[in-house]
């Protein structure tokens, strides 16, 4: 570190809150020490770096969720945060379904065993008042992925789930459509309820005057394979289906095609994610694109910065991908 500093002509000081990702540092200081580190090929050492202060230079990232892909992209976006500041990234998945003796079981051989600086909880966890009433009373930080209640509680990322899924309701009722059935996420993921509020009263909004059907997916490709199966097997004949998640969302479309219907021309098919698999099946998928790697690494970002950030939700952008999973019902009865 005086080497660096030396060669950037700034205090050795200057050198350790560029390297610690410190507030306000300048972005003149911060790119004249990069460039001394980067010719000097200087890599900080991060077992000294946790000897010399309180901090370990770890983060733990936890998870209780079925969608590989979430998981997936979540991971790299923390992954990329911590690398670009030195840390150490830490993944545990924890079983919130436990009886709550259990859970905070798990949850105390978690602390004892990880020594994080600190936690990025992801949905359902994050709106899990065992966790966070477990962590406020250990005095641990955290921040939250997409949190459905409490925003004041932490510090959060997320996007508007309840809107996002108006917009779906709203581009299946331009297209015509007036039977609808939804598939529901787990009980536990409270942003999955919120998108089935958002496009139920999207719909209850837009004049719709028959029941929705609803069935559960759980998130997963063999819930939505069984929860197709249920629509199509219900005899209410939807001609637009909302699954709540894309993985849901495969596997309803895989039910509708061994039932011999076709999407779109026999039903249309909507999703939410945008993940791999919305462009891995065929047709591909209608989807919200939610940005799960951007909400990674805005997460854990806020958990790095040493300054305290302020508690509540930090809103990201959605948007409505249209593909070729939905089109007009055969018989439209749009007004």
């Amino acid at each position: 570190m005086e080497d660096v500093a030396r060669l950037a002509g700034v205090s050795l000081k200057s050198v350790s809150r560029v390297i610690n990702a410190e507030p306000h540092v300048s972005a003149k200081l911060r790119a004249k020490v990069e460039s001394a580190i980067a010719e000097l090929n200087y890599v900080p050492d991060t077992a000294a770096r946790s000897l010399a202060g309180s901090r370990t230079f770890i983060i733990g990232l936890l998870f209780d969720n079925p969608s590989p892909n979430y998981t997936m992209n979540i991971q790299k976006g923390v992954y990329e945060a911590c690398r670009a500041n030195q840390y150490h990234l830490r993944i545990d998945n924890v079983d919130s379904s436990a009886p709550r003796a259990e859970f905070e079981a798990q949850l105390l051989a978690l602390v004892r065993n990880s020594r994080c600086d600190g936690f990025v909880l992801t949905p359902p966890l994050t709106d899990d008042l065992v966790m966070l009433e477990f962590l406020d009373r250990s005095g641990i930080r955290y921040t939250r992925i997409a949190p459905a209640t409490e925003h004041d509680r932490a510090p959060g990322v997320g996007i508007d789930d309840y809107d996002a899924s108006a917009t779906v309701a709203q581009h299946l009722w331009e297209l015509g459509h007036r039977k609808f059935a939804i598939v529901r996420g787990p009980g536990s993921h409270l942003a999955g309820a919120r998108r089935r509020d958002g496009f139920l009263e999207a719909l209850r909004q837009f004049g719709l005057d028959q029941p929705v059907l609803e069935v559960d997916g759980g998130f997963s490709f063999e819930g939505g394979i069984h929860a197709g199966t249920e629509i199509v097997a219900s005899g209410t004949q939807p001609t637009a289906i909302f699954a709540t998640n894309d993985d849901s969302a495969a596997g309803v479309m895989a039910a509708c095609s061994q039932a011999g219907l076709k999407v779109p021309q026999d039903i249309s098919i909507c999703g939410f994610d945008d993940s791999w698999i919305a462009r891995s099946v065929w047709p591909y998928l209608t989807t919200v694109r939610q940005p799960i790697e951007e909400m990674g690494r805005a997460a854990a970002l806020l958990l790095l910065r040493r300054d305290e950030p302020e508690n509540g939700l930090h809103r990201l952008d959605y948007h409505l991908i249209v593909r070729d999973s939905t089109a007009p019902p055969r018989t439209s009865s749009k007004a």
